[in-house]
């Protein structure tokens, strides 16, 4: 697992989760609870004017100073490279796709264990994006099964590279590993993502993985799972 530092928030109205989350957290040393907060609201004032470094977000859905949605839409446009997992009580598998659209990067149950919850934090530091054995099958479920061919359009239409790049982000190897594949360096494997994420109209790995299987780039059966 990563020995990089996480600097962590949680944003939650339920004050006991809260500390007994941060409890847990704190018991890793690679991970940092740099903030927690009662409510979207408060969270993002302090994130706009504290000026600390978040790496990752365990955000609920409900809660009465700014709810979960209003939460991520801020986090997608303002703060891009900060993951975002919605941790909720209120969650549905149904709802997963539409969460990974909305922009969150992972979405569970507050039912989760400690355990999975550490490989979602950890998969998310080590390769930019996690899926687990449930979100791709739920992501399989809700890809319809006749999408018209997509079609490539020369305004925005992806190169053989950018479509090389993007299956092997589905298939989990993140930037240094698809450089080390593919023979290049990795700030131009970046400047391929940057260019998926313009074209395709998507924030994070976990956009690119659905616009993929939407527009059959990838065979479902080909996204590869990581264990830890």
């Amino acid at each position: 697992m990563t020995k990089k530092q996480v600097n962590i928030a949680i944003v939650d109205d339920d004050l006991l989760f809260n500390e007994l989350l941060s409890s847990f957290l704190k018991e890793h040393e690679s991970l940092e609870i740099v903030h927690t907060a009662p409510g979207g609201k408060p969270f993002l004032n302090w994130l706009e004017t504290s000026g600390k470094k978040v790496d990752l977000v365990l955000l609920d859905l409900r809660m009465p100073e700014g709810d979960g949605i209003e939460t991520l839409h801020h986090l997608y446009s303002t703060f891009p490279e900060i993951k975002v997992v919605v941790l909720s009580t209120f969650y549905r598998k149904s709802f997963m796709g539409q969460m990974l659209q909305l922009g969150a990067d992972a979405f569970l149950s507050k039912e989760v264990s400690q355990q999975e919850l550490l490989k979602v934090i950890y998969g998310l530091v080590e390769n930019g994006h996690y899926f687990s054995q449930e979100q791709v099958e739920t992501l399989r479920s809700q890809v319809a099964s006749k999408i018209p061919q997509w079609q490539i359009h020369q305004k925005d239409g992806l190169s053989d590279r950018e479509i090389e790049v993007l299956k092997l982000y589905c298939q989990q190897l993140n930037t240094q590993e698809i450089a080390k594949r593919l023979f290049l360096s990795v700030k131009t494997v970046e400047s391929h993502r940057s260019n998926l994420y313009q074209k395709t109209g998507t924030r994070n790995v976990a956009g690119l993985v659905i616009y993929a299987f939407q527009n059959q780039l990838i065979d479902p059966e080909e996204i590869v799972l990581v264990y830890w």
